[in-house]
């Protein structure tokens, strides 16, 4: 994502610190908050499943870096094809988020690359953090020397959210907007739709347009019908 983007466009405003929800990842969120606003913080390394919220707090914290008046980068990995070019290409910005490491895992050039990269951050001051699925310890790295450098950020595993927790997010996001969900809603969606958090929350804004649109309340009968015309 270059400079030339619209802000909101590089970091969406749903990403940002104020809409994480921490849960059992207090620790992780106090963390990142302090590398995107303090140029001496400890350098983070975040793994969890998909769905725990580490690109959430990258794309957060390039985002409050940017508003501290730093430089900044995001790269996601995972959607880049040219890892290798992807890497040198990096230059020139005071905080660097490289989320999905684990997909250049095995590429040796583009370990190769990240190792530079990473020891040129350390001279230059440049603060950096990492996501992955996994701990630096599990990656499954050709150069040991990498694996080393990663495994000396101080690192979070992230919780993904419980459906309990989950549930009360969306209540309270539905009361921000006046919408009342109840638990039978709530039971009907948890069991057919996807519990990520980022995509039941994009729903809960499409239905509350499509209610107000159509002057009525969500429940079970307008949401199924609203899903399955949505395709």
């Amino acid at each position: 994502m270059t400079t030339q983007l619209p802000l909101d466009l590089r970091w969406p405003r749903r990403q940002r610190f104020e809409h994480f929800h921490a849960g059992a990842n207090a620790a992780a969120l106090a963390a990142v908050q302090a590398l995107a606003t303090q140029p001496d913080a400890p350098w983070v390394y975040l793994s969890g499943v998909a769905g725990s919220g580490k690109s959430h707090l990258l794309m957060a914290a390039c985002h409050a870096a940017h508003e501290a008046g730093r430089t900044v980068q995001y790269l996601p990995l995972r959607k880049l094809h040219e890892h290798f070019m992807a890497l040198r290409g990096v230059a020139g910005s005071q905080f660097i988020a490289l989320d999905d490491i684990d997909a250049l895992a095995g590429e040796r050039e583009a370990e190769h690359a990240l190792f530079d990269l990473y020891n040129r951050a350390r001279a230059e001051g440049t603060a950096l953090i990492f996501a992955a699925e996994t701990v630096p310890a599990q990656l499954a790295l050709t150069l040991p020397d990498l694996r080393s450098r990663l495994g000396a950020c101080t690192q979070f595993t992230l919780k993904a959210l419980d459906d309990g927790e989950r549930r009360e997010v969306l209540k309270r996001q539905a009361a921000l907007r006046g919408i009342e969900l109840d638990d039978t809603v709530l039971d009907w969606l948890f069991a057919r739709y996807a519990r990520d958090l980022g995509a039941l929350l994009d729903l809960l804004d499409r239905l509350d347009q499509a209610s107000l649109a159509a002057q009525r309340r969500i429940t079970v009968p307008f949401l199924r019908t609203f899903l399955r015309e949505a395709g």
